[in-house]
C-alpha cells in the first residue's frame, strides 16, 4: 500500500497516482476494479445481454445490436502512429489515456476498443499490450494472457481444418471411390444420407441433387475426390507461442503415414485467416459464410478448395460461436473497454473487430465516442483500417489520432539505432532540435496520409520524461505546418485521463467536423493498380516490381474472380518503404513484391514485401525471465 505522502492525487474513481509512476503491474494491482456489470449497466446493457467470466471481465451478446438498433452512432476516433521504433511509441496507451480523458474528465460516453495481444510477444521481447502508467486496461492479466480463451478457440478451429486436409488427402490416397462414398455418405433409415454441406459442395460442381440415391457412378466419384495438390496447400497449423524452430517441418512421419510427408510449417495463432475473419464479420452468418469461402489449397488442376469443399465449416463456427461476442473490460479510471480480436498489422489488417466497433458505437449513442486502434503507423494499420475495415463495416471515421514522441522522431533524424533490451543512446535523453527537426518528416507524412482519406487529424505529442519544452514546441509547429488540425501534448502515462484531457478536448472539436471520409482506390481496379496506389499514395515510393510468382498468382486470382478483393499489404512497420533499414520519409524506391496471397475468407489479397515471417522467435531474454506468481495471494508479478 502506498503511503499517502507518496500520493499526489485521488482520481475520480478513487484510483491514487503516485509521485513516482511504479511498474505497469504494481500500478494495475493498486486500483480496486469495479464490477464489470457495473460498467456494464452503465452503457445500457441488462443483464440477459452479458456473460460474466468473473468479477471483471464479460462477454457481449450479439443481440445488443438488436435492441440498440434504434439508436444513433457514436463518433468514431482511429487512433494510429508514426513509423515506430523496435519500442513502440504508446498508441494503446494513449487510446486507454484518451479514453479516460473523455469518460471519466470530459463526462462523454466513450467506449474504448483495442485487439486482444498474443500470448507469443507477451512471454517474448515485446511484453503486454493493455497499455502503460496511468492508462492501462484491467486486470491486466487477464488481458494479456487467456482473457475468455478467444485465441484458443482460433487455434482450435485453425487446426481442425489443417487435421482435415491432411486427412482427406490421406484417405483418398488408400480408398477406392466407392470405399470413400460408402464411409462419407452413411445410410439414414436405409438411404444414403447427404448433410447440408455435402449438397452445397455438389451445386458447386453443377450437381442439381439433393437424393443421394440418384447421383451417377461418376457424380459421386466427383464428390468424392477433392484431389488436393500437396504441392499447392496454404493452410498451416497454429500455435500462441513464439517459436521459430517450427517455421518449417515435415508431417506424416507415423508409421501409418509414411508415404504422406510433407513439408509445411506452423504460424502464430494472430497470423491465421480465421483470426481475420473474427476481426471483419458482422454477424454469426457472415462469420460462417466467410468460413466457407477460405481457399486451403489448390487442387491437380489449379482450382481451390474450400473449408466448405472439405466439409468443415459447421464445426468451425460452432468451436468460434463464443469467441464472436466481444469482450468487456476497463481501466484504472473505469471506463469501459471493449477486448476483441487481434489480428497482425503487419501480415493481416491490424484491427480490432467490426462487432466490437458497431456495439461500442450503439451503446455509446449519438453524444459519445469510441476509440479504436489501428496497429504499428498509419501507412500500415490505419491504411488498412480505411480501405479494408472501414469498407466491410460501412462506418465512416470522424477523427484521426496520430500518436508522436520526440524519441522515434530523433530517429527518423539520423539518430542512433535504438535496440529493444538496451539503454538508449544520449542524444534520446537530451534535447537535441536538430534531429527532432529532420524526423519531423515522417510524422507530416503521416499526417498527409490521413488527410487524403479526408478525416481530420490531432497529433497526440505522447510525453516521456526526457522530453523538453522547446521539443514538444517544435514537434507541435511541424504538426501544424503539415495540416494537423491540433497537436496536443499529452501525459497520461504519467497522469491517467488528466494528463490527456486536453488531447480529449481537441479530439471533440476535430470530431465534430462534417465527415469528408472517402476510400483511396476502387475495388474494381485490377490488382496492380490497387497495389501501386498504396506504394505511390501511401508510402510514397515510386513503383512496383513483381516476381514471376506473383505475376502468375495475379493472373490466376483475376481469373478465379478474386481480384476484386480489397489490399492487405504484409510490409516491415519500420519504414515507410519496403526495407526497415531507411527511416525518415525513404524517396525514389520501388517495392519488390515476392508474391501475393488470398485471404478470400476474410476477403482480402495480400501481396508479401520481402521476407514476412508468421512465427516469431523467442530473444535471448525472453520477458517470462521476470513472470511468476505470489502463491500466497495468487497476484501475478512481473507482467508487462
Amino acid at each position: 500500500m502506498a503511503e499517502e505522502k507518496d500520493v499526489r492525487r485521488v482520481g475520480p474513481s478513487g484510483l491514487k497516482f503516485l509521485k513516482k509512476v511504479p511498474g505497469d503491474m504494481l500500478v494495475a494491482q493498486s486500483c480496486q476494479p469495479v464490477h464489470i456489470m457495473e460498467v456494464a449497466k452503465k452503457l445500457g446493457v441488462k443483464e440477459d445481454e452479458v456473460d460474466l467470466y468473473g468479477k471483471h471481465k464479460a462477454k457481449l451478446d450479439l443481440s445488443i445490436l438488436k435492441t440498440m438498433k434504434e439508436r444513433k452512432l457514436g463518433r468514431y476516433i482511429c487512433v494510429t502512429g508514426i513509423t515506430p521504433t523496435p519500442l513502440g511509441e504508446g498508441k494503446s496507451t494513449t487510446t486507454v489515456g484518451l479514453c479516460q480523458a473523455l469518460g471519466a474528465y470530459l463526462n462523454k460516453p466513450t467506449i474504448g476498443c483495442l485487439r486482444q495481444p498474443s500470448q507469443g510477444p507477451t512471454f517474448g521481447i515485446k511484453g503486454g499490450a493493455a497499455g502503460g502508467g496511468y492508462s492501462q486496461v484491467v486486470p491486466m492479466d487477464d488481458f494479456n494472457l487467456h482473457l475468455t480463451g478467444d485465441i484458443h478457440a482460433i487455434t482450435a478451429a485453425n487446426n481442425l481444418l489443417a487435421a482435415q486436409v491432411d486427412a482427406r488427402m490421406f484417405h483418398e490416397s488408400t480408398q477406392s471411390d466407392k470405399a470413400l462414398w460408402r464411409r462419407m455418405v452413411p445410410k439414414r433409415d436405409g438411404k444414403p444420407y447427404l448433410s447440408p454441406i455435402m449438397i452445397r459442395r455438389l451445386k458447386r460442381l453443377g450437381i442439381e441433387k439433393e437424393d443421394a440415391a440418384a447421383l451417377t457412378d461418376e457424380e459421386k466419384s466427383k464428390f468424392v475426390r477433392l484431389d488436393i495438390d500437396p504441392h499447392n496447400i496454404m493452410w498451416r497449423r497454429v500455435i500462441d507461442t513464439n517459436d521459430r524452430f517450427v517455421r518449417k517441418i515435415l508431417v506424416g512421419m507415423g508409421p501409418k503415414e509414411k508415404d504422406h510427408i510433407r513439408a509445411t510449417g506452423i504460424d502464430i495463432t494472430v497470423a491465421s485467416e480465421i483470426m481475420a475473419i473474427l476481426a471483419l464479420a458482422t454477424s454469426l452468418a457472415d462469420m460462417r459464410e466467410r468460413f466457407s469461402k477460405m481457399v486451403v489449397a489448390l487442387d491437380k488442376k489449379g482450382n481451390p478448395v474450400t473449408a466448405d469443399d472439405l466439409g468443415v465449416t459447421g464445426a468451425l463456427t460452432v468451436l468460434m460461436k463464443e469467441a464472436m461476442k466481444p469482450n468487456l473490460m476497463q481501466t484504472l479510471e473505469q471506463t469501459p473497454m471493449i477486448v476483441h480480436a487481434g489480428p497482425f498489422a503487419n501480415i493481416a489488417h491490424g484491427n480490432s473487430s467490426i462487432i466490437a466497433d458497431q456495439i461500442g458505437l450503439r451503446m455509446v449513442g449519438p453524444d459519445g465516442y469510441v476509440v479504436t486502434e489501428a496497429g504499428f503507423g498509419a501507412d500500415i494499420g490505419m491504411e488498412k483500417f480505411m480501405n479494408i475495415k472501414c469498407r466491410y463495416s460501412g462506418l465512416e471515421p470522424n477523427c484521426v489520432v496520430l500518436v508522436a514522441t520526440v524519441r522515434a522522431l530523433k530517429m527518423h533524424g539520423g539518430g542512433p539505432k535504438v535496440v529493444a533490451g538496451l539503454p538508449l543512446a544520449k542524444e534520446y535523453k537530451e534535447e537535441n532540435l536538430d534531429l527532432l527537426d529532420k524526423g519531423a518528416a515522417n510524422m507530416q507524412h503521416m499526417i498527409k496520409i490521413a488527410k487524403k482519406f479526408g478525416v481530420p487529424v490531432v497529433v497526440a505529442m505522447n510525453k516521456f520524461p526526457t522530453d523538453t519544452d522547446a521539443e514538444l514546441k517544435l514537434l507541435r509547429q511541424k504538426a501544424l505546418d503539415a495540416g494537423a488540425d491540433d497537436a496536443v501534448v499529452a501525459d497520461h502515462w504519467f497522469d491517467g485521463g488528466l494528463g490527456a484531457k486536453a488531447l480529449g478536448e481537441a479530439v471533440v472539436k476535430a470530431a465534430a467536423q462534417e465527415s469528408k471520409f472517402k476510400f483511396l482506390y476502387d475495388l474494381n481496379l485490377p490488382i496492380k493498380d490497387k497495389i501501386e496506389i498504396i506504394v505511390k499514395e501511401v508510402y510514397g515510393g515510386k513503383g512496383v516490381s513483381y516476381s514471376k510468382t506473383a505475376q502468375k498468382q495475379i493472373d490466376q486470382y483475376t481469373k478465379l474472380g478474386f481480384d476484386k478483393l480489397p489490399i492487405c499489404m504484409a510490409k516491415t512497420q519500420y519504414s515507410l518503404s519496403h526495407d526497415p533499414l531507411k527511416k525518415g520519409v525513404p524517396t525514389g524506391f520501388t517495392v519488390p513484391i515476392k508474391e501475393i496471397r488470398a485471404s478470400v475468407g476474410a476477403g482480402f489479397l495480400y501481396p508479401l514485401v520481402g521476407e514476412m515471417s508468421t512465427m516469431p522467435g523467442l530473444p535471448t531474454r525472453p520477458a517470462f525471465y521476470d513472470i511468476d506468481i505470489d502463491c500466497d495471494t495468487g497476484k501475478v508479478i512481473g507482467l508487462s
